[in-house]
């Protein structure tokens, strides 16, 4: 039986967790300040904000079939990693530049085409560094490190912004960290791999995906539809009375818990199997989003909600990617991320805008109420998934 002890674990594994870590103070240093740097620095709304994350996270996800296709290919894939990470420590600084909310749709789109160069290759390096039976475990670390920055970079900002610093100065900052990123990554050493695939251009379309794993991609799919950007999220906690220094706290604490959690329940996925635990965490989304739709103005509520948040991300974001490795052949695993990425991000941009013209036209309560269905829906066709391949 394999080892679930977290330090066994390849150094690859922890090396992409530091760059994770690192990335991540930066970039969710941003994050939590994107809603209110729109509102109440550049005057747009709702729409805009849906409009925004909706182009640059859909028109980015092309790369990453592209960088996970080409990763199979050329049998390389720190290249890609690399390169992603350094357009986004670029990216990153120069919002402080912004003037009008189409250079912050620029600047974000540049950020996540590095987020799709490097996505699918890295997570093909994580795939092969372990065993399948431990799969869950080394995503898991992975996830645990990525959410740690996710703390760090919501409290730094949160202490800036209670010190009085104005969010452009914020920005600057993140060129460090997504410098010292960057660094890191060049460290990485590729593993083995089979040799690259020759001649058919095949492999990569849809019809050369295994059955279960294209099933797999429907689910993922319509639970992307209501998976709208987290940005809905921080927007809706400042209208029920967080103040602004609080807003990035808060998404703190969902990225702690997110960190406590990944290891041991992506652990557990390798024992229990990767369905119980995408389910589970899908239906605790639901939870939260039906919670938030219905909420009144009592902040307190927003805190508990954040718990569960993080709990869900802790159960789903390891899993989720472990089962995609177990459902393709070890020569497709870049080719597999990438259509995996491929489809969550691309739902990204109906799911905002229709997110967005929800609440900016009907109320909060409609559009958080269609993602929770649509949560339901996609736990629902999991569950259905082909028990011989994903576990019971």
């Amino acid at each position: 039986m394999a080892s679930s002890q977290p330090w066994q674990l390849p150094t690859t594994v922890w090396i992409l967790g530091a760059v994770s870590f690192l990335n991540d103070s930066a970039s969710e240093l941003v994050y939590p300040l994107m809603p209110l740097y729109l509102a109440s620095v550049l005057m747009a709304g709702p729409k805009v904000l849906g409009l925004i994350e909706g182009i640059a996270e859909t028109t980015a996800s092309l790369l990453k079939l592209f960088s996970g296709v080409m990763t199979d290919r050329l049998g390389s894939a720190k290249s890609w990693v690399v390169t992603g990470y350094g357009l986004a420590a670029l990216a990153r600084p120069l919002l402080a530049l912004a003037s009008t909310w189409p250079l912050v749709l620029l600047l974000r789109f540049i950020d996540r085409v590095g987020k799709g160069l490097r996505t699918a290759p890295r997570d093909a390096l994580l795939a092969q560094a372990v065993p399948e039976g431990r799969r869950g475990l080394a995503f898991g670390v992975h996830r645990a490190l990525d959410n740690a920055g996710a703390v760090v970079g919501p409290m730094l900002a949160a202490g800036l912004l209670a010190s009085g610093m104005q969010i452009r100065d914020i920005l600057v900052f993140t060129l460090i960290p997504g410098l010292m990123a960057v660094g890191l990554a060049l460290t990485v050493r590729e593993p083995q791999r089979p040799d690259p695939a020759q001649g058919s251009v095949q492999d990569w379309t849809w019809n050369g995906l295994p059955p279960t794993f294209k099933r797999y991609l429907l689910a993922v799919a319509l639970f992307t539809l209501g998976n709208s950007s987290n940005m809905f999220l921080l927007l809706r906690a400042h209208t029920l009375g967080l103040s602004e220094a609080q807003v990035p706290l808060l998404w703190a604490v969902i990225s702690g818990m997110a960190m406590a959690f990944s290891t041991p329940l992506s652990a557990l996925s390798d024992r229990l199997g990767r369905r119980p635990l995408i389910i589970a965490g899908w239906a605790i989304y639901a939870g939260c989003y039906l919670a938030l739709g219905i909420s009144g103005n009592q902040p307190w509520q927003l805190w508990l909600v954040a718990l569960c948040y993080g709990l869900f991300m802790a159960a789903t974001e390891g899993a989720e990617k472990a089962l995609v490795a177990d459902l393709v052949p070890q020569g497709q695993l870049g080719t597999a991320y990438g259509w995996f990425n491929l489809i969550a991000g691309f739902m990204l941009l109906p799911a905002s805008v229709v997110f967005g013209w929800l609440w900016q036209t009907l109320g909060a309560a409609w559009a958080f109420v269609f993602s929770a269905g649509c949560a339901l829906s996609a736990a629902g066709l999991v569950l259905r998934l082909d028990r011989s391949q994903v576990g019971i």
